[in-house]
């Protein structure tokens, strides 16, 4: 199972793409971020799935309706019971009752106009050569639901105030013959992942997202950036190493960097554009985000802990051949320094034997700076000595910072005066 709670999915994630008009589309949004694609090939069809809806933008820009109508379609189409009124049609016209003629005309007005409007201003006007072929089979059966109300002619009725006794009854038998052959339900999930889309791409539009290539080998990321910060520092990433080591002083932007890479990487494999210029990355298809570090209360487990039993997991889904991507922020930092520094030494020479995965780890012990392979490369968040004081300039750099800047923030604020006064 994909460890990735600390991407904050549905707080921080999902309002970036959410821009759906009812709670059903919303549910398939967060089911679509919560899923990363199992293949390359999944993966380039959502893409392209994606771009037709780009390409279809100007038709789609202003997709609206009533959100009631929705709602009392929906209700009326799944959860009332709905009578073939072809089979009583004499006993209707003659002894149904006003309430229940005006209940039946009122239902059928908003179908005809809810299904008018998806029909005649959006999917009857796509291109869809623009989409990928698997895709255009979701979008013709949209179109061949609708098609079963002749809408044209309905809507005019409506309009008109001129639905008769015999519309209606020919109305629900349509409805009558559509829920026989199990199509309405096909329906709202064929028009609920449209729509979820449609939402998505408006996403990756208004932040000009990019989509990643897929590639055998390394990752290779321009001006990427986290997406949720405002006015952020764009950086260059481009390794071939599975493993990299993440150092630098505290609120250099360690866990902003870390955060961001995952997300890149974990938007590529959802199919989505990322937060970058440009991307490159590997096919992976086990995910382990790990930044804010927690206990685990419910079993018992200190930091460390926690940090061993998700090592130990990862591990296993590598020896397992799974191809891994795996985030570290501060790695074992909750035990003393020379057990972090062993075990650190150990964990980073033995996943660079895992050539099939990717491993970022943060990490503040200033010895491993020299615990290093071919397979293991070094970056550091830069920071800037101005006038004695630390000038943070979030810029990654490839090497290791030796700046001590708590020491400096220490001196600083007169702390080291004021516990060795003369």
């Amino acid at each position: 199972m994909n460890n990735v709670q600390d991407l904050n999915i549905e707080k921080e994630v999902l309002p970036l793409f959410n821009y759906s008009l009812n709670s059903f589309t919303k549910k398939v949004i967060l089911e679509i971020l919560e899923t990363p694609l199992a293949s390359t090939y999944e993966i380039l069809e959502r893409q392209n799935v994606l771009r037709g809806f780009t390409a279809n933008h100007e038709i789609l820009r202003q997709y609206s309706y009533t959100v009631l109508y929705l709602n009392e379609v929906h209700f009326f189409l799944n959860d009332a019971k709905i009578e073939d009124l072809s089979q009583r049609k004499f006993r209707y016209r003659l002894f149904a009752s006003k309430k229940e003629k005006a209940s039946y005309k009122s239902k059928l007005n908003q179908l005809v106009l809810f299904f008018h409007r998806l029909e005649s201003k959006y999917f009857i006007r796509l291109d869809l050569e623009q989409f990928p072929e698997g895709y255009r089979t979701d979008i013709r059966r949209i179109l061949q639901f609708l098609s079963n109300f002749e809408l044209k002619k309905y809507e005019n009725l409506v309009r008109e105030h001129s639905l008769k006794d015999k519309h209606v009854i020919d109305l629900t038998e349509k409805i009558s013959k559509v829920k026989g052959k199990g199509m309405i339900s096909t329906f709202w999930q064929d028009l609920f992942r449209f729509e979820a889309f449609l939402s998505i791409n408006l996403g990756i539009l208004k932040y000009d997202f990019t989509f990643p290539t897929i590639n055998e080998k390394g990752i290779k990321l321009v001006r990427f950036y986290h997406p949720s910060i405002d006015e952020p520092v764009k950086n260059n990433f481009e390794t071939t190493s599975n493993v990299i080591v993440l150092n630098g002083p505290n609120m250099s932007g360690k866990s902003t960097f870390l955060k961001a890479v995952g997300l890149c990487m974990y938007f590529g494999h959802l199919g989505l554009g990322i937060p970058a210029s440009s991307g490159e990355i590997p096919f992976c298809n086990h995910f382990s985000i790990q930044i804010n570090r927690r206990d685990d209360i419910l079993k018992g487990y200190s930091h460390f802990m926690t940090e061993v039993m998700n090592l130990k997991n990862i591990v296993e889904n590598a020896l397992n051949g799974e191809k891994c991507f795996a985030v570290f922020d501060e790695l074992f930092s909750g035990t003393n320094v020379e057990d972090g520094f062993e075990i650190c030494k150990t964990t980073i020479n033995g996943l660079s034997k895992y050539d099939n995965s990717y491993f970022i780890l943060s990490t503040h012990i200033q010895r491993l700076k020299n615990v290093s392979n071919e397979k293991v490369a070094n970056y550091y968040i830069d920071c800037e000595l101005i006038e004695g004081k630390p000038e943070f300039t979030y810029k990654l750099k490839k090497g290791w910072s030796d700046l001590k800047v708590g020491r400096i923030l220490f001196d600083r604020e007169g702390l080291n005066k004021m516990l060795n006064p003369e």
